[in-house]
């Protein structure tokens, strides 16, 4: 019948349904299978574009993950508190000392006579010169004011043979941590301190004019530098001073001894208890001065003897393990106005004495 309709794919109106493969007339069907004709609706189960998976809103799965909890301020960069952080490590890092011209850093820890030290001002350096103090370098600043003092100081160290750097002013007030150099710095090497084996040896060698000076807690270097003076200028061998809680040959040392230091050697004994049982050990008598002992100088009968005399500091007098090393204690006679002498002082008043003892036999 030629009314009827099509079973095929004709070029009439088009099925509600439609199967894969039909004509290409007609109205494509509401569901489309894939790979249906090309005059039909594309599906939307399946799509072959590249790119982001479907549900990522266009980042990829690593852009998706977490990143955990947010870091403290102090760990983000750029946030102020960070920057602040940076800025307090990077102030109390340990620094390596800074050298300008040759000077070391100054800083607040004591040296012990290790490193070099810095004698600044014009009025301390030029004393320092004067004593003839070994010294590795005078430092001048460039444009400043010159006086006698500065004259005095250059004509000093060119006659002993020290040299002369110049330095920026600023460099100066750096490495002196802002102390008043006056534009001028001189550098002077840590002492070189003798064994006190050696100077055992001395005294032994030096028979009955034998005599070594052994300081116990004296840690003023004006006091240290007195006793040394006293100690050559009575014939010691030499002194003696503890490593700790002492003061060390330092250029105020020096400069108190007159000159003295270059004449005299110094020993530092690690222990000093130990160190005065060797002596006593050699044949050396060990004398220890204390202000509370019963024999008086007067009554001390071994003055011709080897000795080794031990000075307290003032005030506490000798330690307790000191005092026990000692084979006499004796002090020295005095009306009762003044408690007792400084340490430098007393010191001179018994070498005096024992000095006197053996030039009348």
């Amino acid at each position: 019948m030629a009314s009827g309709r099509p079973v095929g794919g004709g070029s009439g109106g088009g099925a509600k349904k439609s199967i894969a493969g039909g004509g290409a007339g007609g109205r494509a069907g509401k569901k489309s299978v894939a790979g249906g004709a090309a005059g039909g609706r594309a599906g939307k189960a399946v799509s072959h574009r590249k790119g982001a998976p479907a549900g990522s809103g266009g980042y990829g799965k690593r852009r998706l993950e977490g990143r955990g909890p947010t870091p403290p301020a102090e760990e983000r960069t750029g946030h102020p508190k960070a920057r602040a952080k940076a800025r307090a490590e990077r102030v109390a890092a340990p620094r390596p000392p800074a050298q300008i011209a040759g000077i070391p850093m100054r800083t607040s820890r004591s040296a012990k006579g290790d490193t070099d030290e810095v004698i600044v001002g014009r009025n301390p350096v030029v004393e320092v010169l004067r004593s003839k103090v070994p010294a590795k370098s005078l430092v001048v600043a460039l444009g400043m004011d010159y006086d006698d003092r500065v004259d005095e100081a250059i004509r000093l160290a060119t006659r002993l043979e020290i040299p002369i750097r110049e330095a920026q002013r600023h460099e100066l007030d750096r490495v002196t941590s802002g102390a008043v150099h006056q534009g001028l710095a001189l550098v002077v090497p840590p002492y070189e301190y003798a064994d006190p084996a050696d100077i055992l040896a001395a005294a032994i060698e030096a028979g009955p004019a034998g005599l070594i000076v052994a300081l116990d807690g004296i840690t003023d270097p004006h006091n240290l530098g007195a006793i040394v003076r006293s100690a050559a200028a009575f014939g010691a061998q030499g002194v003696v001073v503890p490593e700790r809680r002492s003061a060390s040959m330092t250029a105020t040392a020096w400069k108190t001894s007159a000159g003295a230091a270059a004449r005299i050697p110094v020993s530092r004994a690690t222990n000093l208890t130990r160190t005065l049982k060797s002596y006593a050990a050699a044949g050396l008598v060990v004398v220890g001065l204390e202000g509370e002992a019963e024999l008086v100088l007067d009554d001390f009968a071994d003055a011709a003897e080897p000795l080794v005399l031990v000075i307290g500091a003032e005030g506490k007098g000798l330690s307790r393990l000191v005092s026990e090393a000692c084979d006499v204690l004796l002090r020295i006679p005095m009306s009762g106005v003044v408690e007792s002498l400084n340490a430098s002082v007393a010191t001179a008043v018994v070498l005096a004495e024992i000095a006197r003892r053996r030039r009348t036999g």
